[in-house]
C-alpha cells in the first residue's frame, strides 16, 4: 500500500466515522511525520515499539506539550487499529509528556469592557459571545442560523467537546446586533444562490436524507467566510465559517494597544465568563452545565481563581 493510498484509506475511514475535517488534517499530518521519522518505512513494516519510539522522541527531544503527544498517539492508534488492523500493545513503556497544572488567566469586568469597546463589527460580536455565552472558539465559529433561538434567548451548541449538545444563554444585549448581522448573512446567501452557489455542509448524512436542505438559509453558518471553498467530500463550493486567526489577530492588537499585561487568548473570555458568574453568586453546577463540563472538578478550577492569594486569607500586612 503506497503512502498516498494509505492516506486515502485514512481519510475515507475518518469521513465514514463523521470526524471533523480538522481531525482528518491532524491525523494525516501525524501519520506523515511518523513515516518520515522512520525513514519513509511503511507503517505495515513497523509495530508498537516504533510508535513508542516516535512518541518518546516527541516528548524528550521535541519537548512537545502533553496534549500534542496525545494527539499524535490518537492518530497512530487510529492508523493501526482501523487501517492496518494491527493493535499497538507496547504503550506501557511510553514516556508521557507531563501536563502542567495552571490556573486560567481571567480578565476583570473593566478589562472585558475596554476590549469589547475597541473591537468592531463581527469580531466584537464573536468575542461578545465568547464572554457572554461561555463559548469555546470552535463552538462560536460553528454556530448555524438554526442554533439561535431569540424567543427563549438561548443558543444550542451542537457536537461540542465530547460530541455532545448543550444549551447556553444568549445575552439580551446582543439580540439587536445579532438580528442585524443575520440580515446581512441572509443577503449574502441570497446573492450566492443567484450565482448557483449557497450550499452548506450538513452534519453526518443529512445531505442524503434531505437532498435540498443544504441550500436552506437556516443551515448557513452565522459567521461565514468571505471566500467560497470546495468541499473535499462533495466537490461543491460553499462558505465555511471564518478562520479564528482573523479574530485572534484583532484581539491581540487591541490588548496590546490597551496595555493589558496579561496573556489574553480567545479562550480567556470563556474563563472570564465562568469566573464572573461564580463571583456573582451563581451555583457552580449551573456554571458547569453552561460550560458543558463533564466533571465538576474541571469547573472548580475557577473557584481557585476566585480564592487566589492564599485561598481568601488576608495578608498580615493588611491588618
Amino acid at each position: 500500500m503506497a503512502k498516498s493510498k494509505l492516506l486515502d484509506s485514512v481519510r475515507s475511514e475518518i469521513r465514514r466515522r463523521n470526524y471533523s475535517y480538522n481531525t482528518e488534517k491532524s491525523y494525516c499530518s501525524w501519520i506523515v511525520r511518523y513515516i518520515r521519522f522512520h525513514n519513509l518505512t511503511h507503517p505495515e513494516k513497523l509495530d508498537g515499539k516504533h510508535v513508542v519510539m516516535f512518541l518518546n522522541y516527541l516528548a524528550e527531544n521535541r519537548n512537545v506539550a502533553a496534549s500534542t503527544q496525545n494527539q499524535a498517539l490518537c492518530a497512530l492508534v487510529f492508523l493501526y487499529e482501523h487501517i492496518i488492523k494491527k493493535p499497538i500493545n507496547e504503550l506501557k513503556t511510553l514516556k508521557r509528556a507531563k501536563k502542567p497544572k495552571r490556573l486560567p488567566v481571567v480578565l476583570n469586568d473593566k478589562e472585558v469592557k475596554l476590549i469589547l469597546s475597541k473591537l468592531q463589527g463581527k469580531t466584537r460580536l464573536i468575542v461578545s459571545l465568547f464572554y457572554g455565552s461561555g463559548l469555546r472558539t470552535s463552538e462560536a465559529l460553528r454556530i448555524r442560523i438554526a442554533d439561535i433561538d431569540f424567543s427563549y434567548k438561548q443558543l444550542t451548541i451542537r457536537r461540542a467537546k465530547g460530541n455532545t449538545d448543550r444549551i447556553t444563554m444568549l445575552p439580551e444585549s446582543l439580540l439587536p446586533d445579532l438580528k442585524n448581522h443575520i440580515l446581512k448573512v441572509k443577503h449574502l446567501h441570497q446573492a450566492d444562490l443567484e450565482k448557483g452557489f449557497g450550499h452548506a455542509i450538513l452534519p453526518k448524512a443529512l445531505h442524503i436524507k434531505y437532498p435540498n436542505a443544504n441550500k436552506q438559509f437556516h443551515w448557513q453558518y452565522l459567521f461565514p467566510s468571505k471566500k467560497r471553498r470546495k468541499d473535499p467530500k462533495t466537490g461543491l463550493f460553499f462558505r465555511y465559517h471564518i478562520d479564528s486567526s482573523e479574530i485572534r489577530r484583532e484581539v491581540n492588537n487591541v490588548v496590546q494597544s490597551l496595555g493589558i499585561n496579561k496573556h489574553v487568548t480567545l479562550h480567556t473570555f470563556r474563563h472570564s465568563f465562568a469566573t464572573h458568574l461564580l463571583q456573582k453568586g451563581y451555583d457552580i453546577r449551573t456554571v458547569q452545565d453552561l460550560l458543558g463540563h463533564k466533571s465538576l472538578k474541571t469547573t472548580s478550577i475557577y473557584l481557585h481563581v476566585l480564592n487566589r492569594g492564599g485561598h481568601g486569607v488576608k495578608s498580615p500586612l493588611d491588618f
